[in-house]
């Protein structure tokens, strides 16, 4: 289905006639109807400037001799939602935005996408709709928000919600926290460390579905206005050369992002996401096929949380296209894979060299030889859980650990800030899956407040939920099964050894199968029953372990 299916023939009269209602005239009608994506809202700060993105990108079109038709798409920014019943909907709502927009295309004929997305899920959610569409397709996201600055010290959002912490220790006044507030995110654009969003924007580039820079330039650069026009007028040549989203995102595609994943440090996130965006593409992933890229992937970068760099700065060193430059001299990059320039990735890093040693190491002298992810199975996660290994101190990586278990986020926090955790104590968080949460919350405020006390080397927290990808420390999540499915998580006691070994892969909840059996027998599983569109989703969505996609 394309446009001529809305305004060629007699029969489509009518069509035009509502066209020419919108203000089209019968010039714009011939042209190939683009639909521009715009997910512009005045509430999340990566999404504030799209108005100006979405202009640009519909000049390009029209340089190129395509109709921009915009809509819209809705957008939750993380950071306001966390801590409280609102998370619940941020990962709910990538299924909602793909939806959306897969409605608006079908409906109204649309020949190709300009997607423009910025944060967190709603970056994957626009590669999931062209996916599933499969008709010619382009992401130009917003753009990473510049670091702050903090008595010379660089800060972020995670200095604040680690500030919270250190407030809460008496380790900063009630002054110096409410300076960091002021000064820790200073542009519009999404957070500035490789947290979810950049994670997920950079991967954009390394999957092939947008042009570079796309992950790293500035949201306050002319240069991304640059690159959304060029976005826009690139779209015209998918559109006459029919070259669409399936094309670009097949599985050497899958592994060359999966590989810049490791070597930048990416959100745990990243995983659920690139699950999701392989199913509908229908291109196979699963969790050991992480593990084996991971295996075999050096980390270059130390991007916060896991380190002192910001986006703004990986991207003065070059970018994505400089780490997969750097990645290929150890021929783990799929240099024939396709790509919306229409050039391939051989012909796209050519040349890219990175610039000096710190902001991406060389394949060499990498900060570690495995990558940024590690996915651990045990008797505790059976079917997987998943952690940013880069973001984790060396003295955490092996330990066994007392559990301290808490039914929801909210009791776990009251625990950390009341100073009733221990140095040697596993804080677990259960019914906080996909289905249990509903909506797996991201859970930031816990995680940033053990670090902002000192504890992030001495706690670790487990959970069937997600983490934020600011997080750093012993931080794992996605544990499968989750509590609501009866996973293991769900028998837990108090006082249980709990053993990390994230070097090797293993979570192993240390409880012989008879004292388990007998739990499972007297364990009630908490159900919650909610309306509206959590409850939808609740019905419908999968585990962690295969994307939380619904069906």
């Amino acid at each position: 289905m394309n446009s001529k299916s809305v305004k060629c023939g007699i029969q489509k009269a009518p069509h035009r006639s509502l066209l020419k209602a919108s203000g089209l005239t019968d010039e714009e009608i011939k042209r190939p109807f683009i639909g521009v994506v715009n997910t512009f809202n005045e509430i999340v700060p990566g999404h504030v400037g799209l108005r100006e993105i979405a202009e640009a990108a519909k000049k390009g079109i029209l340089l190129a001799g395509g109709t921009p038709l915009e809509f819209p798409a809705i957008a939750v920014c993380d950071g306001i939602a966390m801590n409280h019943e609102g998370m619940k909907y941020s990962l709910a709502s990538r299924e909602l935005i793909a939806d959306s927009i897969e409605i608006m295309v079908k409906a109204h004929g649309i020949d190709g996408l300009v997607l423009i997305p910025n944060c967190d899920k709603i970056v994957p959610a626009v590669m999931m709709a062209a996916a599933r569409l499969n008709i010619p397709a382009i992401v130009v996201s917003g753009g990473p928000m510049l670091a702050g600055n903090n008595n010379g010290q660089k800060t972020d959002l995670i200095t604040v919600f680690e500030g919270v912490g250190a407030a809460a220790a008496d380790k900063i006044t009630a002054d110096e926290l409410a300076e960091l507030e002021d000064t820790a995110c200073p542009t519009c654009g999404s957070c500035a460390g490789m947290f979810t969003a950049n994670s997920m924007n950079c991967m954009t580039e390394a999957l092939g579905m947008a042009l570079p820079g796309n992950g790293t330039i500035p949201a306050v650069y002319s240069e991304r206005k640059r690159l959304a026009k060029l976005s826009g007028m690139k779209i015209m040549e998918l559109v006459e050369k029919n070259i669409k989203p399936r094309d670009i995102l097949t599985e050497k595609a899958f592994k060359n992002a999966l590989t810049v994943d490791m070597a930048l440090g990416c959100s745990t996130n990243t995983v659920l996401h690139l699950t999701a965006i392989a199913n509908e593409a229908e291109v196979e992933m699963n969790l050991q096929k992480i593990n084996e890229i991971s295996k075999k992937t050096p980390n270059l970068c130390k991007l916060s949380p896991a380190g002192p760099y910001h986006i703004e700065e990986l991207n003065a060193v070059g970018g994505i296209m400089s780490v997969m430059n750097e990645l290929s001299k150890r021929d783990l990059i799929e240099l024939d894979a396709l790509t919306v320039s229409t050039n391939s990735v051989s012909e796209q890093i050519k040349g890219k060299e990175k610039k000096g040693e710190k902001i991406i190491a060389s394949v060499d002298k990498p900060y570690s030889q495995t990558g940024g992810i590690q996915v651990l199975f045990g008797t505790l996660a059976p079917d997987g859980a998943v952690v940013k290994k880069s973001a984790v101190a060396q003295e955490m990586m092996k330990v066994t650990a007392n559990a301290r278990v808490f039914e929801s986020e909210e009791e776990a926090v009251d625990a950390i800030l009341k100073n009733k955790i221990k140095a040697g104590d596993c804080v677990v968080i259960r019914y906080e899956g996909p289905k249990g949460g509903p909506g797996m919350r991201e859970m930031l405020t816990p995680t940033s407040a053990l670090a902002g006390m000192g504890l992030d080397k001495q706690v670790s927290l487990i959970t069937d939920g997600r983490f934020s990808g600011g997080t750093r420390g012993a931080a794992i999540g996605h544990v499968s099964p989750e509590a609501n499915e009866g996973g293991p998580i769900a028998y837990i006691i108090d006082g249980d050894k709990i053993e990390i070994d994230i070097i090797n892969g293993k979570l192993n909840l240390l409880v012989d199968e008879e004292e388990l059996n007998e739990r499972k027998k007297t364990t009630n599983i908490k159900e919650i029953t909610y309306k509206g569109y959590l409850g939808k989703y609740a019905k419908s969505v999968t585990s962690a372990s295969t994307g939380a996609i619904c069906k």
